[in-house]
């Protein structure tokens, strides 16, 4: 194992993505491999770790049952073949973990999702529900709706947005090749690994390449993103082959990888992020709430005296303390005029003034920077 890489087997909450060409051969699934792969992920479960995988395939699975020849596919053909393939992969990881007595659970995002800030709370906190539930989130691109995706997309920085969304201190993505290497290994004897990179330079950046895989999109260069974002999201991330049986066994036992070192841990990442954003409105609160913030507890609206200015849901706020001074800025679960209905009422109540079951924390404490 390379001296000052994070040890995979320490993980707190770990993010695995795995590449089509490791989960779908030339006979279709490689079902004795995932079983291998989901040995690990109950053996990681087993020692505390939440997990969650962002899993490509879909679309070469449904291919194969609709008898789509090779080569790129038109739009609407990769649509209906992640349609029909998309069933088949998230019950073939469930038919795998079952056994080992876990519950699995598939969700559909795209990129876009994690831009939307709305959408980007409602996601975070169902991952959040289901990781506390022990439940094993099977994330995949909705590629029979987003064009984009399909187009251009990649689930090598979809893995990094589930990374920084769920705060997940390691992300893993499983692949056909090894790491990162100076240049392209197939056509220079010269190359060099790096299985250590400290800092995404320029000179980091220009050693991406192109896939080389017929069923995999990501390149190296789609890796090089991910690992932009996961490490300014404080979570590490590595790069290994992952075709062995067990491959986080292989790589938890000195299996050769690129590591590439967070900035700083997921936590203290999204509290700096989230205190850099411009606020868009204020929310007063009394000296209760203020005392239950500063002991690190979310913000409820019964605490709420004054709602200030125009936002939406997910929108930045600064939350003020009853003498007028700036006690944080966190992301809200309402819109300004939602917040005004319900402020300075209990949480029990929200459903009968709102006409819907809402969020019981008006500014969650996972998405409040004092």
């Amino acid at each position: 194992m390379v001296a000052d890489a994070p040890d995979l087997a320490a993980a707190r909450r770990l993010v695995v993505k795995i590449g089509s060409a490791l989960l779908v051969g030339p006979e279709g699934l490689r079902v004795d491999w995932l079983r291998g792969l989901c040995d690990d992920v109950a053996a990681w479960r087993a020692r505390g770790c939440d997990v969650v995988l962002v899993s490509s395939g879909s679309i070469a699975l449904g291919r194969r049952v609709l008898g789509l020849a090779g080569g790129a596919l038109p739009l609407e053909q990769a649509q209906a073949a992640a349609a029909v393939g998309q069933i088949r992969l998230a019950r073939a990881y469930e038919e795998a973990l079952a056994p080992h007595g876990v519950t699995t659970a598939q969700v559909l995002l795209t990129l876009e999702d994690s831009a939307d800030r709305r959408r980007y709370l409602n996601s975070r906190a169902t991952m959040q529900t289901l990781l506390s539930l022990g439940v094993v989130p099977i994330v995949n691109e909705n590629d029979t709706v987003a064009t984009d995706e399909i187009r251009f997309g990649d689930n090598d920085r979809l893995a990094a947005q589930i990374a920084v969304t769920c705060g997940a201190d390691q992300l893993l993505l499983l692949s056909d090749v090894d790491g990162l290497y100076t240049s392209n290994p197939k056509t220079d004897p010269d190359a060099r690994h790096l299985p250590l990179i400290a800092a995404i330079t320029p000179e980091i950046e220009a050693m991406g390449g192109d896939p080389v895989s017929g069923l995999s999109k990501g390149g190296m260069k789609t890796k090089l993103m991910a690992a932009r974002t996961a490490v300014a999201g404080g979570c590490a991330m590595a790069i290994a082959e992952g075709s062995v049986f067990r491959p986080l066994s292989a790589v938890a036992q000195g299996a050769r990888a690129s590591w590439f070192l967070p900035e700083a841990d997921p936590q203290l990442a999204r509290k700096r992020w989230i205190a850099a954003m411009k606020s868009k409105g204020a929310v007063v609160v009394d000296a209760g709430a203020a005392r239950a913030l500063a002991q690190g507890k979310s913000l409820l609206p019964a605490g709420v005296t004054a709602i200030e200015g125009s936002f939406g849901r997910g929108e930045p706020v600064s939350i003020t303390g009853p003498e007028g001074q700036r006690l944080a800025t966190g992301l809200i679960r309402y819109t300004a005029e939602e917040a005004r209905l319900i402020a300075g009422r209990q949480s029990a109540e929200i459903a009968g003034i709102l006409g819907y079951p809402g969020r019981a924390a008006l500014i969650h404490r996972d998405d409040m920077a004092l």
